[in-house]
């Protein structure tokens, strides 16, 4: 369906968020000016562990579920198209996800009921047997046996070489933002480091600098930096078959051996330096989930800024009193999840499209207040 308005937008950001709105746009035909303050992908979306489901899906709110359902259901078939169209492979994933000793194990299983996805409860010696490197002494188990884990690295590689493949795409790299042109009402295209942009619609999806931007406009959006850091183990192939999760840290593997261990949480700004101290912590962790990485040497250790946001609702449609501009940011620990449902939504309501979910949950109006 065509486009209420010209075709032409300006994307602001270009992690996980940016590249698939961007993908999302140009692929009904929008011509799509894509803008990153550094280099695609190295930000959040390259930080993060990628598991394809909320750590603890039954605590997030009907909003955050309804994205992540689309989106769990989506990934296998986007990690087909990406590897068929740039013969990058995202390496979707599907392991499984045990969570050991749960407080509300209760909870979990209603919701899993409610919900009808594939959580169960499973004997622990079931799960020592699937995964022998697990440490000793957990007594209650639950298992989603579907759940999978993308390579994020190469899923925002993949992405990239996607778009730039697109003859109606332009990705401009190292050009920060740093506010928005506007004329009367209405937001007409953003000031960048190698002069003004103009576009018909502009996408904020710059995620932990979404609020720093909105502040030029005079609006406080609850999007703030919380830093995560991770550490990155390199075994056997066969190590670790599934994820596991206990005591809020998790162990997520890969293909080839490689195992990461994560996540730290920090209110530090915009600080993203890895610290001994998390070092320490994460190590320990690993060592209690997976005893023999006790022996096994730390191949990686970095942080990253998720874009925290009241309740991890992201905020995804227009600015009210702001004509032109569109939010999909905030999406906090669960960017990476929520992303190709976000992005379509996204896609649907700019080009006045049936809305793939209820978009009324995740609406800046009402969410949205001046600074004071």
């Amino acid at each position: 369906m065509q486009a209420k308005f010209a075709l032409n937008a300006v994307v602001v950001g270009g992690g996980a968020l940016g590249l698939l709105s961007a993908l999302a746009l140009a692929g009904s035909g929008v011509h799509v000016v894509l803008l990153e303050r550094q280099v695609a992908g190295r930000e959040s979306s390259w930080a993060g562990g990628g598991i394809v489901s909320p750590l603890y899906p039954w605590r997030y709110s009907p909003a955050v579920t309804a994205l992540a359902h689309w989106s769990q259901d989506f990934y296998p078939r986007l990690g087909e198209q990406l590897l068929a169209q740039t013969q990058i492979d995202p390496e979707v994933y599907a392991t499984g996800l045990y969570w050991l000793d749960l407080d509300d194990e209760a909870d979990a299983l209603a919701w899993a009921q409610r919900e009808g996805r594939p959580l169960q409860r499973v004997d622990v010696a079931a799960v020592e047997r699937a995964v022998p490197a697990l440490a000793e002494g957990f007594g209650r188990a639950l298992q989603m046996a579907d759940v999978a884990n993308v390579r994020n690295p190469r899923l925002v590689k993949a992405l990239r070489a996607a778009l730039q493949q697109m003859p109606n795409v332009t990705l401009h790299e190292h050009c920060a933002v740093s506010g928005f042109i506007r004329e009367g009402g209405r937001v007409t295209g953003v000031h960048t480091a190698r002069g003004d942009i103009h576009a018909d619609q502009v996408v904020l999806a710059a995620g932990a600098w979404s609020g720093e931007l909105m502040k030029t406009l005079g609006i406080k959006l609850p999007v703030v930096p919380v830093k995560g850091q991770m550490i990155l183990y390199k075994c056997a192939e066969d190590f670790l078959p599934a994820i596991v999760l206990a005591k809020g840290r998790y162990a997520i593997p890969r293909r080839d051996g490689h195992v990461l261990i994560g996540s730290t949480l920090e209110h530090a700004g915009f600080d993203k330096t890895p610290t001994d101290e998390a070092l320490s912590s994460l190590k320990a962790s690993a060592i209690e989930l997976l005893p023999a990485l006790a022996y096994a040497e730390v191949v990686g250790h970095w942080a990253g800024l998720r874009p925290g946001s009241p309740e991890g609702i992201p905020f995804i449609g227009p600015v009210p009193g702001h004509d032109g501009l569109w939010l999909n940011c905030g999406h906090y620990r669960n960017g990476l999840v929520l992303a190709p449902a976000s992005c379509q939504l996204l896609a649907d309501l700019m080009l006045g499209r049936e809305p793939i979910v209820d978009p009324a949950p995740y609406a800046p109006a009402r969410r949205l207040r001046a600074v004071v």
